[in-house]
């Protein structure tokens, strides 16, 4: 069996320079190359160091591993969202872009699918397919980047898939984007819906990332209905682990919660939640961000009315949880995981805990996905 063709992306700086020299180019060609693909962050055919012919050359000897096979963009042009076919296997996968007027994130997908079946998402009622390799996973960034004017600074690891069922290739890929694109680790953002060693995993890495932990219940009944990992980890077990993160990385968590109606949306539910994370001992206590529901065809839930949302939120922050209610983007070409592949074949808004002894400290902070 013939070894895989390397992929542009897919490839580290040492790969690269032996494909330069089998193409019997010098070792600055390859300087050439990296500083053209990730410096400046600039596809390859305008990697102008280059010769016309080099590039040609190149193009070939490292094809992308990503397929356009639809890309739709929101009618004020803020997010856009690609469906990618790889050309390992035809797989589809997503990827979210959200343009601001200084900066931009990349929403993107660790897995084709994925396993973790929580009901009201479009990915999860999908099955998974396959795991994504770090290649498939950069190029999704550099990708979005090319057509975008604003520098990417963020990247949120809330695409289709869990990231951490998919450990080793989503820790190669953030140590490539940290490393070779520059992203600070910081401003990467990744989210579970509690696989709890690796969340305990990720504490050990040597990069302060973000992690985000899906709880969207209050209570284990409820959450072993929506997310069923839950009978696997359930939620104390999953937040002794968030716990440990903050404590070792020195990093807030933030916990999300999707609001649907009828379901997660009572406000002795939001009462319940905010005792639980009030008692929570991670640093800087209790962030959680609310996400209005953005419906899929697999689940007969809507979206929450805004008072709705804001009621909730209201009574979540009262014991001193910190609450942002994330503004869903891209609502008008089905940005939310999985429904784009479906159909084919946000900012938030503070609202600060009550002032008083029990207050969370610190300003809250948005965080963007699809």
């Amino acid at each position: 069996m013939s070894a895989p063709v390397p992929t542009r992306y897919g490839v580290d700086r040492t790969t690269l320079a032996a494909v330069v020299a089998g193409l019997g180019e010098p070792r600055y060609r390859a300087d050439q190359v990296w500083a053209g693909l990730y410096g400046a962050r600039t596809p390859l055919d305008r990697v102008t160091s280059l010769p016309r012919a080099l590039r040609a050359t190149l193009a070939d000897a490292l094809p992308e591993a990503l397929d356009v096979a639809t890309s739709v963009e929101s009618a004020d042009g803020a997010t856009r969202k690609w469906l990618w076919r790889t050309r390992r296997d035809g797989t589809e996968v997503e990827t979210v872009l959200m343009r601001h007027p200084t900066r931009a994130t990349v929403c993107v997908s660790s897995q084709a699918g994925c396993a973790m079946g929580c009901t009201f998402c479009a990915t999860g009622q999908a099955g998974l397919d396959r795991h994504l390799d770090p290649g498939e996973i950069v190029e999704q960034v550099v990708r979005a980047q090319h057509a975008c004017p604003q520098r990417v600074t963020n990247v949120v690891f809330m695409g289709m898939g869990e990231p951490l069922a998919n450990y080793e290739p989503v820790r190669a890929a953030v140590d490539r984007l940290h490393g070779d694109l520059g992203l600070s680790a910081r401003q990467i953002t990744v989210s579970t819906v509690g696989v709890v060693p690796g969340i305990r995993r990720l504490a050990a890495e040597p990069w302060p990332v973000t992690l985000a932990v899906s709880l969207h219940a209050p209570d284990d009944a409820l959450r072993d209905t929506l997310v069923p990992l839950n009978r696997r980890y359930p939620i104390a077990e999953v937040l002794d682990a968030a716990a440990e993160f903050a404590a070792t990385r020195g990093r807030r968590v933030t916990f999300e919660y999707a609001v649907i109606p009828g379901v997660n949306d009572r406000i002795d539910q939001a009462e319940a939640l905010g005792r639980r994370l009030a008692a929570w001992p991670g640093r800087g206590g209790a962030h959680v961000n609310l996400i209005p529901l953005n419906p899929t065809a697999g689940f007969p839930g809507g979206t929450p009315s805004a008072g709705r949302v804001r009621t909730f939120a209201t009574a979540l922050a009262r014991p001193g949880v910190t609450v942002t209610v994330r503004r869903n983007r891209g609502v008008d070409i089905d940005a939310a995981c999985g429904q784009l592949r479906a159909r084919a074949g946000g900012g938030g808004t503070p609202i600060a805990p009550p002032r008083g002894p029990r207050a969370a400290p610190g300003a809250p902070a948005a965080t963007m996905g699809a």
